[in-house]
């Protein structure tokens, strides 16, 4: 069974940096898509940034010019770089890979973002 691996989350203060790594297990063939997610408490889980195989990107109007989604074909890793962190950035961030045979979610890690 494949799984994501998540790393990279934890506590910084507003206006800092975290970078988010999640890894497949193994590789997997034809990826679509690979996006982040997150949930706050009491929110629903929300789409933060996509990346397709062609490296067409989508972010969330939250998130534009601060976030960054990028992947690593060879590694089956997709990274998500976080600058400037606010509170409200505060969430569980989740990976999705999204191939011809898998729906893949990972574990989720926690950011922490204080003022």
């Amino acid at each position: 069974q494949v799984q994501l691996v998540e790393s990279g989350g934890g506590l910084v203060q507003a206006g800092g940096s975290l970078r988010l790594s999640c890894a497949a297990s193994e590789s997997i063939f034809s990826i679509n898509h690979m996006r982040w997610y997150r949930q706050a408490p009491g929110k629903q889980r929300e789409l933060v940034a996509s990346i397709t195989t062609g490296s067409n990107t989508y972010y969330a109007d939250s998130v534009k010019g601060r976030f960054t989604i990028s992947r690593d074909n060879a590694k089956n890793t997709v990274y998500l770089q976080m600058n400037s962190l606010k509170p409200e950035d505060t969430a569980v961030y989740y990976c999705r890979i999204l191939s011809y045979d898998y729906d893949l979610w990972g574990q989720g890690t926690q950011v922490t973002v204080s003022s």
